[in-house]
């Protein structure tokens, strides 16, 4: 069994991760959506709602907006609790002597320890804590429901253990739409359609039985994007589904402990600061040497053969928010055709019905959106999956390894002169190994939504102009 603060930082970064998707008209709550499927190309923007950063940042750190958890008291007891190794500027009380990715809450009589939105949207890299940057150690292999029982033990007092119940029905519950096969995915969709088959629609009440049919039990892999890109995105998420307020899709984060439609309009009235802080994060700046010779001759490469799909950089950059059809990008399509295509029917529905969906909405679109590539070299591995471990075999399709693993170790496994991890190709997949720690740690790109085809615009290129590629996206 895992240790308890591991599976309750795995559970911290599923949270944040709750997404949804759209179409252009949008439907008001109480009535039923039809999704329709939207054209590939130029996405619109949408309006947002304004907001105030320094307010937003303060509500991001501060603020519970994750509403159940566990009781202090056994989280000091169990032997959770472990000194901060990095602190956030601007955390206050109790959230001082927090890890970043945890925050306490008082509610009523109990004190509780909830999960944020930053362990699945902060991670450390060259040992400094980098905000926006999404976890790719994350391990949501666990048995959830397992181990969120087994902190029963030190909950004392009816209070008390009413709100821990409270949060490991929740918990037990979905861990079964949730678990993944290989460390380092993330199971957002089938999180968000396991809590919208919990819920009422229209109150929000929380039912320990699905009101309607609930996701695979078999999630597909999703890598965590970074923040910094919502600067430039007119749609949320690698599909471009999430369309509308993005700060009310957002705040579906907070959907495990939400219970009614009065609880959702309180997150709500500061979502739209959260929103602004989070377009207003700056992508890291490239913290090793850089060879600027040859990044001013990739820059030229780059925008001969890169930019129409990426856009370009500096004062006079252009992002130009771009769905790439399937059979033109070639990567693995199961995120959109199993993962939304088959259900996005009955959650649209949910959505359309909800609070949260009296601004936003879902949208299936045959393709991907090309990403800004802002901080690029920061956010290994690559494509929607994570299945490919650096840039260098991403633009050099023949390089890509079938099999392979690596140490999870964000901030000190990086390597400069690949962009991306350090990782031991095998020659094997997981059906031909035995040992469940070697299985978990083994992506496998055979494997239903794992494959690492496409994105093979750069098999063209020359090695020269490849590493001279890979110079400039240091500068971005």
């Amino acid at each position: 069994m895992q240790q308890p603060k591991q599976w309750i930082a795995a559970m911290a970064s599923l949270i944040l991760l709750l997404t949804a998707c759209g179409s252009d008209e949008t439907p008001q709550a109480g009535k039923t959506l039809t999704i329709a499927k939207s054209p590939t190309g130029f996405i619109p923007s949408s309006p947002q709602r304004s907001g105030d950063p320094k307010t937003g940042y303060d509500a991001l750190i501060n603020k519970a907006y994750v509403t159940c958890g566990i009781p202090y008291s056994a989280y000091k007891k169990s032997g959770l609790y472990h000194p901060p190794k990095y602190t956030l500027a601007g955390r206050n009380k109790l959230n001082t002597q927090l890890p970043y990715y945890q925050t306490y809450y008082q509610k009523e009589n109990v004190d509780l320890v909830v999960n944020n939105c930053l362990f699945c949207h902060a991670s450390p890299f060259n040992d400094q804590l980098i905000i926006g940057l999404g976890n790719e150690s994350l391990d949501l292999t666990q048995d959830f429901a397992a181990n969120v029982e087994s902190i029963g033990v030190y909950v004392e007092g009816e209070q008390e253990t009413a709100e821990w119940r409270r949060w490991a029905d929740r918990v037990s519950a979905i861990s079964p739409y949730i678990r993944t096969d290989t460390i380092g995915v993330n199971s957002a969709v089938n999180m968000t359609w396991a809590l919208f088959a919990h819920r009422d629609p229209k109150t929000l009440n929380w039912s320990n039985k699905p009101l309607i049919d609930p996701p695979s039990k078999k999630p597909l892999p999703v890598s965590v994007p970074p923040w910094w890109r919502m600067q430039k995105v007119n749609a949320m998420f690698y599909s471009a589904s999430g369309r509308g307020d993005h700060a009310r899709l957002e705040i579906l984060a907070s959907t495990l402990c939400t219970d009614t439609v009065e609880e959702a309009q309180s997150i709500d009235s500061y979502a739209p600061d959260i929103r602004a802080y989070i377009a207003s994060i700056a992508p890291p700046v490239y913290p090793f040497s850089i060879n600027q010779e040859l990044a001013s001759q990739g820059k030229q490469v780059f925008d001969n053969y890169c930019a129409r799909c990426h856009g370009t950089y500096g004062n006079n950059g252009h992002y130009p928010n771009l769905v790439i059809p399937f059979k033109e990008i070639g990567t693995d399509p199961e995120y959109i055709t199993a993962a939304l295509g088959k259900q996005l029917k009955q959650f649209g529905s949910w959505l359309a019905q909800s609070f949260y969906g009296e601004h936003s909405h879902l949208e299936w679109v045959p393709g991907y959106l090309a990403p800004p590539l802002d901080g690029i070299w920061a956010t290994a591995p690559y494509l929607h999956n994570g299945s490919i471990p650096t840039i260098e075999a991403l633009l050099n399709s023949a390089a890509r390894p079938q099999y392979w693993t690596r140490n999870f170790d964000n901030s000190k496994d990086y390597n400069e002169q690949t962009l991306g991890w350090n990782y031991t190709k095998l020659a094997y997949g997981k059906a031909d190994t035995s040992d469940p720690e070697q299985r978990k740690r083994l992506y496998d790109t055979t494997l239903q939504g794992y494959s690492n085809s496409g994105h093979t615009f750069g098999d063209g290129l020359t090695t020269e102009e490849r590493q001279q590629i890979l110079e400039y996206l240091k500068t971005l």
